[in-house]
């Protein structure tokens, strides 16, 4: 096969890259499972944007003390200066935020010092992907291919050429390409409790590995503090940030309120942790009393009918919250365009690391810098990317990628624990 860029994942990240691409250039997405079946459509509370220049120096601030000042500071500034253009492209392409009158409505979040998040209800990355996926389906150059698995990149000459990719019949073939974007978004499918679909393992991250390509501080990985408790396997369902940042309070077994819920999220984590410790309990409790019932069910309507689902009706009793995996800070480590160390080779989304969320993400930047740094990258494409005439001679042995699934979580998970040793 053969394309002119080719791109790996369809969330927010894959779908924007492809949509800022110029018209003419034939692009193919691929992605591991269904089109919807993204961690961008679980994204709940919002997208952060600066509202006037006088929320600047306080934006700025908020990510580098969430990211413990570790954060690329050229990077947090790109995307703030970028967020009001990323927003008016959403909604050319349909996306809706809540408003108050004229002007959007704005909420705020955890170890946010203003009120600058977009938001729709609470699922707010289902609306801003599903305007992006129905753009791109409409689009002539775009051909989204659904349940295929990029099982390696090909390279020659310290060039990416392109992937080989696994369809759904498990039948192995090339595509070759003039540019290949890796955005197969985080590795939740790696840890027993997360919030990430469950064929989130880092594919690209491996791959990544196996081809030198230079990765960054790979342990560095979110806990979110409130996802609802269960002993049922799978998917943890999230309680949004926002939550928090309109009232609720967490509480432990005697209901008594034992942390500032609105300090970043690893403070928060660490916090209910030690409590959990402390008491021998399973999970906490997170009280949405202060919150009117009107608003919970406006404002948190898939929260209020998820919950209802499992047992607790919040606008009535506390529901049991327990940490779980959540973000992926590390990744492919990438500059200010997304270039990865692999000429051609561009990573975007969770699967890249571009210095933005430092040691620890802040709230609701995670769509935002998706989608910044997808746009960068598209633009950078466009501008430098030369067709490439090195399409037919690479051989490859298929028998090595049989087994590549457990093969690249084990690899991913031995270069966590590594770097997290190298920290300590």
């Amino acid at each position: 096969m053969k394309t002119d860029i080719l791109i790996v994942g369809c969330g927010v990240a894959g779908l924007y890259c492809a949509l800022n691409l110029p018209k003419e250039k034939e692009i193919l997405i691929i992605t591991k499972d269904t089109a919807e079946r993204s961690d961008s459509f679980l994204a709940q509370g919002g997208i952060c944007v600066l509202r006037d220049e006088e929320d600047y120096d306080a934006f700025f601030e908020d990510t580098m003390r969430a990211g413990h000042f570790e954060n690329n500071p050229e990077a947090v500034d790109i995307m703030i200066r970028s967020s009001r253009d990323v927003i008016g492209d959403l909604v050319s392409f349909g996306a809706e935020f809540e408003r108050a009158g004229d002007d959007f409505a704005y909420t705020k979040e955890g170890a946010h010092s203003n009120h600058r998040i977009l938001f729709h209800e609470d699922e707010t990355g289902k609306e801003i992907t599903s305007a992006l996926l129905n753009e791109a389906k409409s689009r002539e150059n775009i051909t989204l291919v659904e349940h295929m698995t990029m099982v390696d990149i090909l390279t020659e000459e310290d060039e990416c050429l392109g992937a080989v990719v696994m369809d759904a019949q498990g039948e192995y073939r090339t595509v070759y390409s003039d540019a290949v974007v890796l955005a197969t978004g985080g590795i939740g499918g790696l840890f027993k409790h997360s919030t990430n679909f469950r064929h989130l393992t880092g594919d690209a991250v491996a791959v990544a590995l196996n081809h030198g390509v230079k990765l960054k501080n790979l342990d560095y990985i979110q806990i979110h503090p409130t996802t609802l408790y269960t002993e049922e396997k799978g998917r943890e369902f999230l309680i949004s940030e926002s939550v928090r940042g309109e009232g609720a309070v967490l509480l432990n077994s005697k209901g008594e309120r034992f942390v500032d819920e609105l300090q970043p999220r690893d403070v928060v984590a660490n916090a209910i942790l030690r409590e959990m410790e402390k008491e021998g309990t399973s999970h906490v409790w997170l009280s949405l009393d202060a919150i009117p019932d009107e608003e919970i069910k406006s404002h948190f309507p898939n929260i209020y009918r998820q919950c209802l689902e499992a047992g607790y009706d919040i606008t009535r009793e506390s529901i049991p919250v327990v940490p779980s995996q959540h973000y992926f800070m590390g990744g492919i480590d990438v500059d200010s365009h997304s270039r990865t160390s692999l000429e051609r080779l561009y990573a975007v989304g969770e699967t890249s690391c571009n210095g933005v969320h430092g040691k620890n993400r802040l709230a609701s930047n995670s769509l935002l810098e998706s989608l910044v740094f997808a746009k960068r990258a598209a633009q950078h494409i466009a501008k430098t990317c030369t067709p490439t005439d090195k399409s037919s001679e690479i051989i490859i042995d298929t028998d090595k990628y049989k087994d590549c699934k457990e093969q690249y979580k084990k690899l991913v998970l031995e270069a966590i624990e590594k770097e997290r040793q190298s920290h300590e």
